[in-house]
This record gives C-alpha cells, sequence and structure tokens, in this order.
C-alpha cells in the first residue's frame, strides 16, 4: 500500500509539472522572448534545482494540514485524497483551466481524511485557513498589485521624447525580451521550491502513518530526490493547453509588462516558500498578468476569461475533497473498495488522455495566438530602422513632388476655367446688347422700314 501511494504521489507531482509549465513560460513564449521547447526544457531544470533548495513547505503538508498522531491516518486514505487531486488536475488541464495543484492536493487529503475517519478533527483548519486559504486569497492580489506597479515604472523609465518638440520617440524596451529569459527561470526555480514539496509532504505522511519514519522528522534525500526527477519531467512534457490560455487568453503580453509579470511572481513565491505557505503559483502568475496588463496604457483584460479560471480556483478545493472523499468511502469497505477506486481512478485518467488527443495540442499549435501576439510586439533593429527611414524619406519625396504636379495641374485647370468663363461673359455681353439693340424704338422703325 505504501510502495502504490508513493507511485500516486509520483504520478500527482508529474501532472503538478505540465499543469504549472505556463506559470513561468507563458508569458515569455508570448513575447517571443525564447522557444517553447527551449523554455520548457529551461523550466524542467530549475525546477529539479529548485526542489533542492527548500523544505519548509513539506513539514507544513506532513506535520501540519492533517492530525495523524491523534487519528488513524492510514496509506489508504491518503492514497484516496491523491486520486481526487489526480483526477481534478487532469480534468483542468484537459479544459484548459489554469487551477491550483496545490488546492487540488489539500482538497483530496482534507475530503479524504474526514471521510477516512469520519471525524473533522482529523483535520487541522487553523493550519488550513493560516497557511492555504488565507495566502490563496492574498498572494495573487499582492502580486497582481506589484506587477501593475512594476509595469507602470518600467514603461514610465523606457519612455522617450524629443526635448525640443516633445514629439514621442520610437520606445527602446528591447531589452526587457532578454529579461524575460531571466525572471521566467526565476519563476521555476521559485515553482520547484513550492510546488515539489507538497508532494515530498505526501510521502513523508505516508511513511510517519506507516510507521517508517519518525512522526516530525523532514523528508528524506531519496524523497526530495525522486519528487524533483518527477516534477521536472512533468514540466518537460509541456501544459501547451494552459500555456495558450496563459500566455495570449488573459491580456496581449508585451516584453515589459511580461517582466514585470515574472518579477512579481518570482518574489511573492519564494517569499512563501521561506515562510512555509503551501501557495499555489498558478493563482500568483494569473494574478501578476492580470496587474501587468492593467498598468501598460492601452492594454486590453479580458474579464470574461479571467472569470472562468476563477470559477475554477473556487471549486478546485471543493471538488477535489469530493472526490477524495467518495474514494475514502469505497475504501473504507476494505479491499475490493481499493481496487474499485484504484480501476476506477485509472480508467478516468485513460478516458480523460483519450479526450486530449481529439484535438492535440503541442509546442507546433498550442501558440498559434501567441505566436500573433509575438510577431505584432517585434522590436526592430538599428539596421532595420534606418531602411524604414531610408523607405520613408524617398516615400516623402516622391509624395512632395506628387503634390507639386498636382498644384501645377491644379493651376493650369484653373487659367482655363477663367478663360472659359471670361469667353463666356462677353458673349453674354454681345448677346445682351444686341437683345436690347432689338428692342429699343429706332430698332423697331428700321425693322418695320425694311420690312416695307
Amino acid at each position: 500500500m505504501v510502495v502504490l501511494v508513493i507511485a500516486l504521489a509520483l504520478f500527482f507531482d508529474f501532472t503538478n509539472g505540465f499543469h504549472d509549465t505556463a506559470n513561468a513560460m507563458a508569458t515569455p513564449i508570448a513575447t517571443g522572448a525564447i522557444k517553447p521547447k527551449t523554455a520548457v526544457a529551461l523550466a524542467a531544470i530549475l525546477n529539479l534545482v529548485g526542489a533542492f533548495l527548500s523544505t519548509e513547505v513539506a513539514k507544513t503538508i506532513s506535520g501540519g494540514i492533517i492530525n495523524e498522531k491523534q487519528f488513524a491516518i492510514t496509506p489508504a486514505i491518503i492514497f484516496a485524497g491523491l486520486m481526487g487531486a489526480v483526477l481534478w488536475n487532469l480534468f483542468t488541464w484537459l479544459l484548459g483551466l489554469p487551477s491550483s495543484s496545490s488546492h487540488a492536493l489539500f482538497g483530496g487529503l482534507i475530503g479524504a481524511a474526514i471521510v477516512g475517519t469520519w471525524n473533522f478533527g482529523a483535520v487541522n483548519f487553523l493550519v488550513v485557513l493560516s497557511k492555504v486559504i488565507f495566502p490563496a486569497l492574498l498572494a495573487p492580489a499582492v502580486a497582481g498589485l506589484v506587477a501593475y506597479v512594476c509595469t507602470k515604472l518600467a514603461y514610465g523609465i523606457t519612455r522617450r521624447s524629443d526635448p525640443d518638440s516633445g514629439d514621442k520617440l520610437t520606445q527602446k524596451r528591447g531589452g526587457f525580451r532578454r529579461g524575460q529569459v531571466f525572471s521566467s527561470s526565476l519563476v521555476a526555480l521559485a515553482h520547484g521550491t513550492n510546488d515539489a514539496q507538497k508532494t515530498m509532504g505526501v510521502i513523508t505522511l505516508v511513511l510517519i502513518a506507516s510507521n517508517l519514519q519518525e512522526s516530525g522528522t523532514g523528508p528524506h534525500i531519496w524523497v526530495i530526490t525522486a519528487c524533483a526527477l518527477a516534477i521536472a519531467g512533468g514540466t518537460y512534457a509541456g501544459g501547451w493547453r494552459i500555456i495558450r490560455t496563459l500566455g495570449s487568453g488573459l491580456t496581449d503580453v508585451k516584453p515589459a509588462q511580461g517582466f514585470a509579470a515574472e518579477t512579481s511572481t518570482a518574489a511573492a513565491i519564494l517569499a512563501s516558500s521561506h515562510l512555509g505557505f503551501a501557495l499555489s503559483t498558478t493563482h500568483v502568475a494569473s494574478g501578476s498578468v492580470v496587474g501587468s496588463g492593467l498598468g501598460r496604457k492601452g492594454s486590453t483584460v479580458r474579464w470574461g476569461a479571467i472569470g472562468k479560471i476563477s470559477l475554477g480556483w473556487l471549486f478546485t478545493l471543493p471538488a477535489a475533497a469530493v472526490v477524495g472523499g467518495l474514494a475514502a468511502l469505497l475504501i473504507r469497505t476494505g479491499v475490493l473498495g481499493l481496487v474499485i477506486v484504484t480501476v476506477l481512478g485509472i480508467g478516468a485518467i485513460l478516458f480523460m488522455f483519450f479526450l486530449s488527443q481529439r484535438e492535440t495540442v503541442d509546442h507546433n499549435n498550442a501558440i498559434s495566438d501567441v505566436d500573433a501576439v509575438g510577431e505584432a510586439l517585434h522590436i526592430p533593429s538599428r539596421k532595420e530602422r534606418d531602411r524604414l527611414a531610408a523607405k520613408a524619406r524617398a516615400a516623402a519625396k516622391l509624395a512632395d513632388k506628387a503634390a507639386k504636379r498636382a498644384a501645377e495641374t491644379a493651376a493650369i485647370r484653373a487659367k482655363a476655367q477663367a478663360a472659359v468663363d471670361q469667353a463666356d461673359t462677353a458673349v453674354l455681353k454681345a448677346m445682351t446688347k444686341a437683345a436690347q439693340a432689338a428692342e429699343s424704338p429706332k430698332g423697331k422703325k428700321q425693322t418695320s422700314k425694311k420690312g416695307k
């Protein structure tokens, strides 16, 4: 049973990796700062490294959320919780929703613990509130605010205008595109320090519940290594559906904006990992992208997409808890229930994988919209700018010549029209005089004599 739970936990870690790749790499791919396959490979390496940097979050999960000392939390109960988390992770991945793998894990464990022991006391709700719910509400707002301020600063500092005329000059912000490689790498590193530890905490909890490890101790080195490799492998597999959503589904991302969003995300995650908060990196990344979108003048934030994602956030923990609780209810019946849960879980996983193949999304087509954004964000080099300026000057000369020719033609036409008008006036005057002469008395007598 312990081996089965560890295997499922590592599979969850794998799904966590490809589910959350977009947190680090969606915006740099959207702006063209880094190629898609290179991005996920870099994220995989840094997730692997980040998993070894801290174990504070793992200690929170293994010795804080579930009261394993007071209640009989068996490996079978943890297996049920993991099944709820895995199924919800894959379901939201299939829909392309950047939901929280962390909250799926917590929800599955909470639901399984309550149903498995028939006691709400099996869950330490104070820890859940202080280290899960409260950070989930606060972190996206803080990250979004920081990203908003950073975006405003980035555009304000790099704004260029002519000192004499005050006209706006070409903005030089190409450095932000290169800076995104660093900032997105920092997010990937931070993701490893936070998310990989959650699976470490679960495996440690299983070992403690099976009396294979002392309560209150941290994860063993083999647990850290296995979890690091699992999340790195999942990251390299890529979460292309979610990358498409975050890369262009929330707001059109420009380099300076993306740099601000990624830096804010990394800062929030690293601070939370240090404090032992089991933070959702998806929530933080989404909040940063929205904040940076609001901070860029002229950008549009797609609130409909944000509402859809927020619903995913809202339902993640309770939905995973329901699935975990149902799995625990079946497992309470004995070995047969465990077999049923395993078969149904594997069947659901295969079914969702089959559905995903009907519309394959990978590095070739996941960022079709993102590519279009990247092309629109092309920043020309100096040579390109010189060529464009030369073309503009040539076009201006041709326009001047055409304007002169048009003016000369207009002048000739005006003179001709004036001559025609003068001739018409002279003819009209002659006809008028002839008519007047014919109507005078002398004219009439002469006419009558001639008639006689």
